[in-house]
């Protein structure tokens, strides 16, 4: 929702805050996960909180709680304590050109255009994206740089998660290049210090051809419909990728086996998996696995679960692998994977997110006729969210495994911090207290995108809780692509960004008065000082 009025932000959250805190607990769950639940959990169900009420007009009077809240955003001061003016007037700057729409849509329609094929006007263009979008969302051009950014972060009592911006592959040749760039990437943090850096991101689009993904998957969908007719001979031991409402029209007919040659590009791309995982485990830093559309998802979760079957154990997971909530089988293949790796005695990790590929998604299902993959409505959507994190903490809080919760809008943190964590009149930061889920747990981890969520970055930072920004990296050409879907995202004025907007020129004017001040002040003692010293010589 735009907000459109000086203060109106904080009037929505202490509004938010106080009918959370007068809401009576109830159980809820999207139907396909009570399902699950009830057909295969023996013990007492997990408890889900209350979907929050809708938030009134900002007009509305309501009394002020945020003082009692984990975020107390009337305290820029606290909240910006580890960002520079400078900085703070670039961020401010940044956002609020990626929150004018025409602005963005031109900038878009640019960055796609033809004339990006023009050498000089290329030059220019990129010139303008590298001093405005690129130093806001992007870490760095390369480690180096990218290790100054992570110094800064961690000097703020925050943590980066390392993502080098390489986008898919077509062939081995350059599947090994972006192997070595990974392997580059996990041997930097080296010398970095120690635990500033959570994770490294990999990418297996990146190390495996995306057609040979898509074979892959249409397989393994084949066999989990028709498991006593199908022989897949280089399958490797896994855990669970679907469930029985997961989408299979991407599969309609029989596909054919795996070619001689496929088979050994297949192999190849696993090798390349067990290089990172191997210097991983040597750099002690785990690897995170990002997730995709559903055409390709079962082959990445079919890497990510080999590689954790293979490298997962004791109490912390290697590897993590990422779910989205946003596809109506997330709820029932979180839990099939997690029961069957408990079963194994392998701790897994997952990233949970929201997702990134709504409308090609739609689209693609609506062109075949069959429902979409996506749920319904945006509150199915955050009570799944809620769901998978609700499971997985209780989980994690009595025995192994790791759970990420990232995101970058606002909305979706007040969501999970006032609504979901909010138990017997407690806090966020109380639960996880209890659930023995702390900072120095290691188990639970928040995360947000490089430029984005600074007030609820920092609000989560100042409650002690472990946080870490998405750091992506790279040429400004080469992370074109990722600064594409971050314009296209800000479009609208999304909450998170207007937000941080908001809180980012309130502290600028707080600190301009304080300058102003101070400046009065220094004059006032230069004045007293210099009629001190007439007086004396008198």
């Amino acid at each position: 929702m735009a907000m459109t009025t000086n203060g109106s932000s904080s009037k929505l959250i202490r509004s938010f805050v106080h009918r959370v805190k007068s809401s009576p607990a109830t159980t809820l769950t999207t139907p396909r996960f009570r399902s699950a639940q009830r057909t295969t959990i023996n013990t007492t169900a997990t408890t889900i909180f209350p979907t929050p009420p809708p938030t009134p007009p900002t007009s509305t009077v309501v009394p002020d709680h945020s003082r009692d809240a984990i975020f107390d955003f009337e305290d820029t001061k606290g909240l910006f304590s580890s960002v520079t003016t400078g900085k703070l007037l670039r961020s401010a700057a940044n956002l609020n050109l990626a929150a004018v729409e025409p602005v963005v849509d031109m900038g878009v329609w640019v960055m796609k255009s033809r004339l990006m094929q023009v050498g000089l006007f290329r030059e220019i263009v990129l010139g303008v994206i590298k001093h405005t979008s690129y130093e806001h969302f992007v870490a760095g051009a390369d480690t180096e740089e990218t290790g100054r950014t992570v110094k800064k972060l961690w000097e703020s009592g925050l943590r980066g998660m390392l993502d080098y911006g390489l986008e898919h592959a077509i062939d081995n040749e350059s599947c090994d290049i972006n192997t070595q760039e990974f392997i580059k990437t996990v041997e930097s943090t080296q010398s970095l210090p120690p635990s500033s850096v959570s994770f490294v991101v990999v990418k297996i689009t990146a190390i495996c051809p995306i057609s040979l993904l898509k074979r892959v998957s249409d397989l393994l969908r084949w066999e989990y419909k028709n498991s006593s007719s199908t022989n897949l001979p280089w399958k490797l031991k896994t855990l669970p990728i679907f469930s029985e409402s997961s989408p299979f029209y991407h599969t309609l007919e029989k596909p054919s086996p795996l070619t001689p040659e496929e088979e050994h590009d297949l192999e190849l791309a696993h090798q390349r998996l067990v290089k990172i995982c191997n210097k991983s485990i040597e750099s002690k830093v785990p690897v995170v696995i990002d997730a995709e559309d559903t055409s390709i998802q079962p082959g990445i979760d079919y890497f990510t679960y080999s590689a954790a079957v293979m490298y997962n154990n004791g109490e912390k997971p290697l590897i993590f692998g990422t779910i989205q909530a946003y596809l109506k089988d997330a709820g029932e293949r979180l839990y099939a994977t997690k029961k069957a790796a408990d079963q194994m005695g392998l701790p897994v990790g997952f990233k949970l997110v929201r997702g990134a590929y709504m409308s090609s998604e739609a689209q693609l299902a609506n062109s075949l006729n069959v429902e979409s993959p996506i749920h319904n409505s945006i509150i199915d959507t955050h009570n799944c969210y809620n769901d998978c994190a609700s499971f997985m903490l209780d989980e994690v809080s009595n025995g192994p495994g790791g759970l990420i919760l990232a995101t970058h809008n606002l909305e979706s943190g007040l969501l999970y911090l006032y609504w979901f964590l909010k138990t017997d009149g407690k806090l966020a930061a109380q639960k996880a207290r209890n659930l023995g889920i702390g900072k120095d747990s290691e188990k639970l981890e928040f995360a947000s995108l490089y430029g984005m969520a600074e007030a609820m970055t920092f609000g989560l930072r100042n409650a002690g809780f472990g946080v870490s920004k998405y750091l992506p990296f790279g040429p400004v050409d080469q992370i074109m692509p990722y600064l594409l879907r971050r314009a296209e995202e800000n479009k609208g004025l999304l909450s998170s960004s207007n937000l941080d907007r908001q809180l980012m020129m309130k502290e600028l004017k707080r600190r301009m008065k304080g300058y102003v001040g101070q400046g009065f002040e220094d004059s006032e003692r230069s004045f007293k000082s210099d009629a001190g010293s007439i007086v004396k010589l008198n």
